[in-house]
């Protein structure tokens, strides 16, 4: 019994780094010439047993520090809208639920109208001003952290992306700052005016982090994150006013030149196109192999990406007014705002409308779907929520001045900046 103890304690300590059957073989050196094969064989299925025990709880520890994994970047995609729209698709959609009502939290006021719609990432606020300053401000209590003065006003949205805010001006330069200080890293500079936001893709392939941004030069510019040295950059018909989506590999935008391009990332290459009619002041919202965007002349399309054709249109050339607004997108409809005061919801497989909510003037800043709810601004200086499901009102606050920029959307925060120059901060009562 003495010598059995012995064998099993010394093939258990190799079983920790072995397999089962090296476990069996490691009780022949230490076992006894007239141990029997009855014991050696119980002690050896002995081990086996524990050794799967072992492996199961192993397994157990590994799922469940994945599902803790899983838990935090969901919680922090939660409290994160790094890019205008939210995410690189460009869809307009937080995945928070808010309240039926929305109270002023705080507001921090530039020295110039603001038409840059802001950000959020790590309880900071992050928005350009006319003034020409990039401000980055606390979401608790709005209290100013840092500005940098790019000396020309800005109307692009920043965006955040690995401790780095980018973010265009109309001086046609594009700027990389330290998101944590406001410290200047590294100026691209473009021939035209930047309206958009920048968006970006991971390196791959032996490239680098680039970041991807149109520009009134007519070109469609990629850049190196690291330092902003040019990768490539394609030129298009005209200007290019909004934000590139990305969607699989490829860089999809519009313009003035009234087409959906599709560049390939890995080398600007273009790999498709799709006219629209008429020039895109806004941007395109890629979801799935469907893009869908309103134009100058009154309409509102859906693109099929694979046929790289047009799926449907909502509306008339011949009646109403444009559309300026970047759509927000989920699995059954789209919503976007009007030039002629309306929010309209339609149908998604068809582009039927679902409902539409009348506003007092244009609609040019994209909504948001949080849920249940859809939050956006107005030319008539309000902060409105409705429901999704049929376009009743909940809330309608008058901040005093057009709101044309877009909200970002948090858990417990919706921040929107409006043309009176301010920055406000709404939550939970």
């Amino acid at each position: 019994m003495k010598n059995a103890k012995r064998i099993v304690h010394s093939a258990w300590r190799v079983s920790f780094r072995r397999s089962a059957a090296e476990c069996c073989n490691a009780l022949r050196p230490v076992a006894s010439a007239d141990m029997s094969q009855r014991d050696e064989v119980a002690i050896c299925q002995w081990l086996v047993e524990r050794w799967l025990k072992f492996l199961g709880l192993t397994i157990l520890l590994v799922m469940i520090s994945m599902m803790k994994t899983e838990y935090t970047i969901a919680q922090q995609a939660l409290k994160s809208w790094p890019i205008f729209r939210g995410a690189p698709s460009l869809c307009g959609v937080a995945k928070v639920s808010l309240p039926d009502k929305l109270t002023l939290k705080w507001n921090y006021t530039t020295t110039d109208e603001i038409k840059s719609s802001p950000i959020i990432v790590d309880n900071t606020v992050y928005v350009g001003s006319g003034d020409g300053f990039v401000y980055a401000l606390n979401l608790n209590d709005g209290n100013l952290l840092w500005k940098f003065n790019t000396e020309t006003a800005i109307e692009a949205p920043p965006m955040w992306v690995k401790g780095s805010i980018i973010i265009g001006s109309l001086n046609g330069n594009l700027y990389c700052l330290n998101s944590e200080t406001g410290k200047l890293k590294w100026i691209y500079k473009t021939d035209g005016n930047i309206m958009g936001s920048a968006n970006w893709l991971p390196a791959s392939s032996g490239k680098p982090d680039r970041i991807i941004v149109g520009s009134y030069d007519n070109f469609l510019h990629c850049v190196s994150l690291s330092d902003g040295a040019l990768q490539w950059k394609f030129e298009a018909e005209n200007y290019i006013n909004g934000a590139p989506a990305i969607y699989n590999g490829h860089a999809l935008f519009g313009g003035c030149d009234a087409q959906v391009r599709m560049i390939r990332l890995a080398d600007g290459v273009e790999v498709g196109k799709v006219d629209v009619g008429s020039y895109i002041a806004g941007s395109v919202a890629v979801d799935g192999d469907e893009a869908f965007l309103g134009h100058y002349d009154n309409q509102v399309v859906c693109v099929d990406l694979q046929q790289k054709t047009v799926k449907w249109k909502y509306g008339s050339v011949d009646d109403g007014d444009p559309f300026f607004s970047t759509p927000a997108v989920v699995a059954d409809r789209i919503v976007i705002g009007g030039r002629d005061r309306f929010l309209y919801c339609l149908n998604r497989k068809d582009g039927s409308l679902m409902w539409k909510f009348r506003t007092l003037k244009d609609v040019d800043s994209s909504p948001v779907i949080c849920r249940d709810k859809v939050v956006v601004g107005s030319n008539d200086g309000r902060l409105y929520m409705v429901k999704l499901a049929d376009g009743s009102e909940l809330l309608s606050y008058d901040v005093g001045a057009a709101i044309s920029a877009s909200p970002a959307v948090v858990d417990g925060f919706v921040v929107i900046a409006a043309e009176d120059g301010k920055v406000y901060a709404f939550g939970e009562d």
